[in-house]
Order: structure tokens, then C-alpha cells, then sequence
């Protein structure tokens, strides 16, 4: 497997466009991952870089990397003091009747025997906060925009499953994985604040099987922080 695309490059940070489909740990059943890739990411630095944040196996999309252990530590912070911006594109399997709205669902995380684990809402789960607009609808099916404010396990597939009451397009957990390829989620848009510099922005392209499937990227002023 190729490299990532690189989105943002600087002495103390990266941003890829992670491929759906590449994990970022190494699976047990083997096969290719992320971590085949870091020593190709160093370009020149003495160390590997680092994954700041999650993305699962079938997102793609923007996904920071940390290139010294000092500014891992600050863009883990900045993640958990809820100052970094993220907008996903989500196709959901169904037509939303609102046009915007904000998702407030606790999650917590069950295990069995016969399933595995998920996550799934619980009054007592981890505060999750999720801001969403709808931007297209085709065959059935809606672009939609989210806005983590939280950034919970699995917090968009759960709040578009039980949410919205439509589950991402192939979601294998919380929907119908018949129904494409791969979990349709990406990782659109990311801007990371940093004291004294400019901010880490970068801005993935729009996939080709979200196009595939009907739809169009929409416009860049979209991505733009509101304020």
C-alpha cells in the first residue's frame, strides 16, 4: 500500500489522508496498517511520527500525527480540552427529516460474548455531544455534515444510528454493512489551535465512492469555522 497523501506539513506536525480501510495498529490477523507507514512519514526526522487522535479502520480522512513527544502531549490536550475542530461527511442509509441539529447522547461501551463489544447510549455512559447538518439527499440516502464537540468511541455511528434514527451506510456494527463497502465516514476538515502559531488546517478531498454513490463535495466555506 502507498504512502498517505500528505494534507499539512510543518516542524512539529503532520496531517494524512488516511485510506478507508488501513487500520492504525497492526492487526492480529496480520495485513497492512499504519504503523508499515511511519517510518515512510518521517521524511528527515529522526523518529517516527505519532497518531494524536483515533480514526477507524473504514474512515478516512484527516488524521493528525505528532512529530516530537512534546508536541504529542500538546495536541493530546488540545483534543481534550475540546479546542480542535473536526467535521466529518457521514452518508446515512435514510432521509432526515430536519435540516440541522445537535445530538446529545451519553455512550458507554457492553461487551459479549456472542457480539464483541459496541457502544451504545446509557444514561450513566460519557457526556457525547454531536453537531450535524444535512447537505444532500440522493436514492434514499443523505450527506450529512457532523461536528463532534466530544470525542467519544464510536460517537458518530452511534449518534446517527440512534441519533438521527438512520445508521452510516455500511456500518457493520450499528447499521447494515450490506449496503456498501465500507463504513461511509470521513474525516473532512481538522483545525488544531497552537499558542504561538498558526493553526494546524487541512481539509481531505472528498472521496471517490461518496461521489460514487450520488453525491458531491461540498463547497470549501462549508469546512469554515462559523465565528
Amino acid at each position: 500500500m502507498s504512502v498517505p497523501a500528505i494534507l499539512f506539513e510543518d516542524g512539529e506536525a503532520l496531517v494524512i489522508d488516511k485510506p478507508a480501510g488501513l487500520p492504525l495498529d497492526a492487526p492480529r490477523t496480520g495485513g497492512p496498517s499504519l504503523d508499515d507507514q511511519l517510518e515512510h512519514l518521517r521524511l528527515n526526522f529522526q523518529r517516527d511520527p505519532a497518531p494524536v487522535h483515533r480514526l477507524d479502520r473504514d474512515t478516512s480522512g484527516c488524521l493528525l500525527l505528532a512529530r516530537n513527544p512534546k508536541a504529542l502531549k500538546r495536541f493530546a490536550a488540545a483534543f481534550e480540552a475540546r479546542t480542535v475542530e473536526k467535521v466529518y461527511l457521514g452518508i446515512v442509509d435514510g432521509v432526515i427529516a430536519q435540516d440541522a441539529g445537535t445530538i446529545e447522547l451519553a455512550l458507554s461501551k457492553v461487551s459479549t460474548m456472542k457480539d464483541g463489544w459496541r457502544m451504545i447510549p446509557a444514561r450513566k455512559g460519557k457526556p457525547a455531544i454531536t453537531h450535524w447538518r444535512k447537505l444532500a439527499e440522493h436514492e434514499g440516502r443523505t450527506l450529512v455534515e457532523f461536528r463532534p464537540e466530544t470525542g467519544r468511541t464510536h460517537q458518530i455511528r452511534v449518534h446517527a444510528a440512534s441519533g438521527l434514527g438512520a445508521a452510516l451506510l455500511g456500518d457493520p456494527v450499528y447499521g447494515d454493512d450490506t449496503n456498501a463497502a465500507r463504513t461511509m465516514l470521513h474525516a473532512a476538515a481538522l483545525k488544531v489551535p497552537r499558542d504561538g502559531k498558526p493553526p494546524i488546517v487541512a481539509q481531505a478531498p472528498f472521496p471517490e465512492d461518496f461521489a460514487a454513490l450520488g453525491f458531491a463535495a461540498p463547497d470549501a466555506a462549508q469546512h469554515d469555522d462559523d465565528g
